[in-house]
């Protein structure tokens, strides 16, 4: 970090003229103070410069896009970032992470607690032994590094973003952002422990990617990921609640309440929080949460008599049936579905099939609304922040991409 750099050096030197008292005159420095904070001689110099003025002179952070070798992970092949697409993803940096917390929080919170280096990586990275895929990871509180830039689309004006083109960037590299920022967060700041309190039983560290959305989903864990500790649980929560779309939002509500896990007053709850996530076309016909299926799911292995039943939602069969074909292939389980009830109306879904659960353990919905209600308050308590206000304001600035891009953004050819 040039800039840390310059500072610790300067007072260095002013330590050392003060504390060496002498008549003589110090006509110049022994040593060399002429070196650019960006070499302009090189092919990318207006970029670099660029980066200089808008990430390191005001939150003094370092965008490594050049491939940094001794940084990766060495079990993995990986190769670098496309030039121009990393210029893009800098610049949505910029607009969708730095300038929501800066509005919110102002330029010092970033100074103190933004990571100080984002690092891009431009190929996918593969775990041969899980056969998960890494996003991205976090280096003590200091680094994120962000894994698959190279499938970033890039905007022209005839090519512009869609709906989907966003979700793809939320899911590749914001949704791995706001995770590994929350982490910092509360590495900084300790999460109450009633956090963990809430499903304290089914986290699972070794397994947790054998689990479906539809089971995740029932057990209170807003992604599969999420069951894998209490920590990881605690940063998805944040940040599927900031970049999770309406869709990915009410999908996660249908499956949650599902299989029980909805307590008395969990219905009014749950129509709060679909308001406090902005999903005003609730009622809208033709909406895929308006138009599905709750379908019975019966499982049976090979080496056991008994029968699991299960209900699932139709639009993650498909998920439930990949998902048992991969990891069941060994004990020949055989599913079986059929249809329990269709519906055109999320609000029929709610109000009318879905029981309340009478049981005394918190799981599904009912255990994802706590786990919402204890991590938003330590968001507002601990920080300040509202975690539906940077969720309201990331998604207009989402809409608003094409625009940004237009009026906002020069990409810059090798020089």
């Amino acid at each position: 970090m040039k800039k840390i750099l310059s500072i610790l050096c300067m007072t260095a030197l002013v330590v050392a003229v003060t504390s060496c008292q002498s008549d003589d005159d110090f006509t110049e420095s022994i040593f060399d103070t002429s070196t650019p904070a960006v070499d302009n001689t090189a092919a990318t110099a207006p970029f670099d410069q660029w980066l200089y003025d808008n990430f390191v002179v005001p939150y003094n952070t370092e965008i490594q896009y050049k491939f940094n070798f001794p940084a990766t992970k060495l079990e993995y092949q990986l190769t670098p970032t496309d030039y121009h697409k990393a210029q893009w993803l800098a610049h949505f940096i910029k607009y969708l992470f730095y300038e929501v917390y800066a509005k919110y929080a102002g330029d010092e919170f970033l100074k103190k607690y933004a990571p100080r280096i984002f690092h891009f990586i431009g190929s996918s990275s593969y775990s041969p032994t899980t056969g998960t895929e890494e996003l991205g990871y976090a280096s003590g509180g200091v680094k994120i590094t962000l894994i698959g830039c190279n499938g970033l689309k890039m905007w022209t004006p005839t090519n512009p973003y869609s709906a989907s083109d966003m979700e793809l960037l939320n899911k590749d590299q914001f949704h791995t952002m706001h995770h590994e920022f929350s982490h910092i967060l509360h590495q900084t700041k300790s999460y109450p422990v009633t956090f963990g309190q809430v499903t304290p039983g089914d986290y699972d560290a070794r397994t947790w990617q054998e689990r479906d959305s539809v089971l995740s989903h029932s057990l209170g864990y807003i992604t599969q990921y999420a069951s894998s500790a209490i920590f990881e649980d605690f940063v998805e929560t944040l940040s599927c609640t900031i970049t999770d779309t309406d869709c990915r939002w009410m999908y996660t509500i249908i499956d949650a309440c599902a299989n029980g896990g909805v307590k008395a007053g969990d219905k009014e709850r749950i129509y709060a929080l679909i308001d406090s996530l902005g999903i005003q076309d609730l009622d809208t016909p033709g909406k895929p949460w308006n138009k599905f299926k709750i379908l019975k799911e019966t499982s049976k292995t090979q080496d056991s008599e008994e029968e699991v039943t299960r209900f699932v939602p139709s639009f993650h069969q498909a998920d439930a049936q990949n998902q048992n074909n991969e990891l069941d292939q060994d004990k020949q389980k055989t599913l079986k579905y059929e249809d329990v009830k269709s519906f055109t109306s999320f609000r029929d879904y709610l109000d009318n099939w879905v029981e309340i659960d009478q049981s005394a353990t918190s799981k599904g919905m009912n255990a994802i609304l706590k786990k919402l209600e204890i991590a938003g308050k330590w968001y507002t308590d601990e920080w300040g922040l509202h975690l539906f206000d940077i969720r309201r304001e990331v998604r207009e600035r989402q809409n608003n991409i094409n625009t940004y891009a237009k009026d906002n953004v020069t990409i810059y050819p090798y020089q």
